[in-house]
């Protein structure tokens, strides 16, 4: 199943997307955080990679393992075997203890295949990770459920060149006066439009809708902002809370 699932069982809910899986009610970007993500019924998660210094992609939102482990140091000064070492989940509950920092490749394997993935590069190290990144999408239709985001456009850009079936996003914080006409500037096929859930309005969402672009804010997690959100008609939300939004969209 590939990028085309667009909703849910309602005609026009916006699709589900677990923030660094479901961050809210687990670690953020564990295997237990995207398992959680997935029996609450997520469509696609969300999660950020950096490059170990032995070259693995390894599944972390901050350049440092301090914040969200019981170790410190930077992952790309660190071989796996020691980011691995790290506990990554008793800072969020003692009911966590013991889960890792994973690799990419385990988030890949644990959530079945109609589940999507959208893969924020953070530190792409120069250019060290794309061809890593790339080699590893490229196998097992990987390429097929996955949508790469950050906030480096040079970086994506780059990334799009070199394979041209890779679909990408442009993580953006900024109030742009034509959203869409910023994409047709990379003067490449751009697939999503990733905006502060604050900085986007209906206007902007049916500009770049027309433009065949799917909108999927961040971080979106009260109602209130899901209900904006859905009268926006964007495509889809990121949040903390995939099991909560889902039975809101539900309920409306």
């Amino acid at each position: 199943m590939t990028g085309e699932i667009e909703l849910d069982g309602n005609a026009g809910s916006p699709i589900v997307i677990g923030h660094r899986g479901a961050a809210g009610e687990a670690p953020e970007n564990t295997l237990a955080s995207f398992r959680l993500a997935a029996e609450q019924g997520s469509h696609m998660v969300e999660l950020d990679i950096h490059l170990s210094e032995d070259g693995k992609l390894i599944v972390c939102h901050d350049d440092t393992l301090d914040r969200t482990t019981d170790r410190t140091g930077a992952i790309r000064s660190l071989l796996s075997d020691a980011i691995r070492g790290a506990d990554a989940g008793s800072w969020f509950s003692p009911s966590f203890a013991g889960e890792r920092v994973p690799f990419l490749e385990e988030v890949y394997d644990l959530l079945p295949p109609h589940i999507e993935i959208n893969v924020e590069v953070k530190d792409a190290g120069g250019a060290l990770l794309d061809e890593v990144l790339l080699d590893y999408l490229r196998g097992g239709n990987r390429l097929e459920r996955t949508v790469v985001s950050s906030f480096d456009h040079k970086l994506l850009l780059r990334l799009k060149q070199a394979e041209p079936e890779l679909r990408i996003g442009l993580l953006y914080a900024a109030d742009l006066i034509h959203h869409a006409s910023y994409a047709a500037l990379l003067e490449t096929e751009v697939w999503s439009l990733h905006p502060h859930h604050g900085l986007i309005g209906a206007k902007d969402a049916g500009d770049a809708i027309a433009a065949g672009l799917r909108i999927y804010p961040y971080t979106a997690n009260h109602p209130a902002e899901w209900d904006r959100l859905v009268s926006v008609g964007v495509t889809g939300i990121i949040t903390d809370y995939p099991g909560r939004l889902k039975e809101h969209l539900s309920s409306r």
